[in-house]
């Protein structure tokens, strides 16, 4: 029994010096506290590389740790070549790589809409860089706020510059270490968001915790310390949807009509509390949604292949925004992305799938005559746990209609997607002070149906700068089934025209069309889509007109890759 003993030691400590030699270990560098500094980048804790940040070609992930935080090129050593039963490569990092998790703090489009945010209003840079960078830049962020100092995200003593020491950090975006060393909540505690991690930095380096929904053995837990530093601690939290809200339910404080930060909040977004008020909290979670399964049983890390586990969540985070992989994708080498073309091109394919079988669908009646006029209904049922479009308030989807003859001329067209990426009628996209209102009966081809959030300052002028709204003119997003508007908190409330329609309800929207045909010959044929951009164009254009070098670089990127939308669903419908 002795020998026995002593086999199986020497065994797991050869498994530990394995994990040991596998994983950057950079060294610590002690740096002492400072008082907090928007510009004191020499005062922040230094993490240590043991590789470049990927240059033109490289898509290598950068190591980086320092006493709190590893970048996830600490934990692909032991967790890559991971497959399922079908021989699909489910490793963590690898499928991580391309998504705008990944990319947080790469997306051009966000550091554009930070920079003009700066410029607007210089005298809070500080405060807009801080909390700016809390959920898109989490592993500098926490380590510079820990150490008693600001972060700054542009110029020669931020975060962007490659000089920084905790550039390599930073650009990990929302990486392994941030979401897994997120704790539980504790009892009768309201769920975290607006990017409280609640990351416990008493615990020194070496004895820090990261959480996973599996079991712990000795075995497994000595490696995970001796590969990473860090010990692994079983917690059903990270499977839940409460986890996600940390960053994706954001309330912000805005600035008032008197130049001053109001003491209230603006619901930024939301998905968080719109899931809460559906059917979907009894049906399925953020993580069960936007992270695939593997099948079958998966083993967690190379180094212990024989230890497999069920109903593995594939990271590939796959949300909407097909627009802005497309960017990363095609900038890739300029912007430093650590995915090939390959992983972008597989989460691009997800992505659509995603749109296109699980956000909505539509369906339209038979249409009839009646006098001069064809009749006829659209109705689109959400399938999405939350409203859609959801989270970030650029996001919008409308339908699209054309009704044509027995000749096939087209009598009737309402929002059309024009080449730039404007919707045709649409108020908003032709004047920046206007916006296009919900409907429930259409007559004619200037009015769309558009589902989407649409801002405002407090003295109620129509905006897209996140810093001077206090709230919103417009909410006629889709609801998710179950979500009852006339109960729902005011933060995620029906807004406009959409709130006493009463076909627009928990799970769907029906709208009237009433389209004159004149002495036009039938049968008539009506032609539906469900249209989606993540980016719209109002939004897309107020960024451009600023010459920050950030929305410069956007504008490049956006005159490169067009902004066309996504169809969702589509359906045809001739008049019997």
């Amino acid at each position: 029994m002795k020998a026995l003993r002593l086999t199986s030691l020497l065994a797991l400590a050869l498994l530990v010096l394995i994990a040991a030699a596998c994983a950057p270990r950079p060294a610590s560098t002690e740096t002492p506290l400072a008082e907090p500094s928007a510009t004191a980048a020499s005062a922040a804790p230094t993490a240590t590389s043991e590789s470049a940040s990927p240059s033109s070609g490289d898509t290598s992930l950068a190591a980086a740790q320092n006493d709190w935080f590893s970048t996830a090129a600490t934990c692909d050593s032991c967790h890559q070549d991971i497959h399922d039963r079908t021989g699909r490569d489910v490793s963590q990092a690898e499928n991580w790589r391309a998504t705008m998790m990944a990319n947080a703090a790469r997306d051009p489009y966000y550091l554009a809409s930070v920079s003009l945010e700066l410029v607007e209003a210089p005298e809070y840079a500080d405060a807009i860089q801080d909390k700016c960078s809390v959920c898109h830049m989490p592993l500098a962020h926490f380590s510079d706020a820990h150490e008693g100092n600001l972060s700054v995200m542009f110029g020669e003593n931020g975060y962007s510059s490659p000089s920084h020491p905790l550039h390599d950090l930073a650009m990990d975006g929302v990486s392994c270490t941030a979401c897994h060393q997120i704790p539980p909540n504790l009892p009768q505690a309201e769920p975290k968001n607006s990017g409280d991690l609640a990351i416990d930095f008493s615990i020194p380096r070496g004895a820090r915790t990261l959480y996973g929904p599996y079991p712990v053995d000795e075995v497994g837990a000595m490696i995970m310390r001796g590969g990473s530093g860090y010990s692994i601690t079983q917690s059903q939290h990270i499977r839940e949807s409460a986890l996600c809200a940390t960053c994706h339910e954001l309330y912000i404080h805005y600035i008032d009509e008197d130049g001053s930060i109001s003491e209230n909040y603006f619901p930024e977004q939301t998905p968080y509390a719109e899931w809460l008020h559906s059917d979907y909290p009894r049906q399925a979670s953020c993580q069960s949604c936007h992270m695939d399964r593997a099948k079958g049983k998966v083993a967690l890390s190379n180094l212990t292949p024989e230890k497999t586990h069920p109903h593995f969540a594939i990271h590939n985070f796959h949300g909407s925004n097909v627009y802005m992989l497309s960017i990363l994708q095609q900038f890739g080498d300029e912007l430093g992305v650590q995915s090939t073309d390959e992983q972008f091109e597989t989460l691009k394919t997800r992505t659509l799938q995603s749109l296109q079988e699980e956000s909505a669908n539509l369906d339209v009646s038979p249409p009839r005559v009646d006098g001069e006029s064809l009749l006829f209904q659209v109705r689109i049922e959400t399938l999405t746990g939350h409203k859609f479009p959801t989270s970030f308030p650029s996001r919008r989807a409308w339908l699209h209609v054309t009704v044509r003859d027995a000749e096939g001329n087209l009598l009737f067209e309402s929002g059309a997607a024009a080449p730039d990426g404007r919707i045709e009628g649409n108020a908003n996209d032709d004047d920046p002070s206007a916006y296009e209102p919900h409907y429930d009966l259409i007559t004619n081809p200037e009015q769309v149906q558009i589902y989407e959030s649409i801002m405002q300052t407090p003295d109620g002028k129509v905006t897209t700068q996140q810093m001077r709204a206090s709230g919103y003119i417009k909410d006629n997003r889709l609801l998710p089934a179950g979500f009852d508007k006339s109960s729902a908190d005011p933060y995620i409330a029906v807004i406009g025209a959409a709130a006493e329609d009463e076909n627009f309800l928990g799970g769907g929207d029906t709208v009237s069309y009433q389209i004159p045909v004149g002495g036009a010959s039938g049968p008539f044929t009506v032609e539906v889509e469900l249209l989606y951009q993540a980016v719209s164009y109002r939004w897309a254009q107020n960024v451009m007109a600023y010459d920050t070098p950030a929305a410069q670089d956007f504008t490049r990127y956006y005159d490169a890759v067009e902004n066309l939308p996504v169809q969702v669903d589509f359906q045809r419908a001739v008049e019997p």
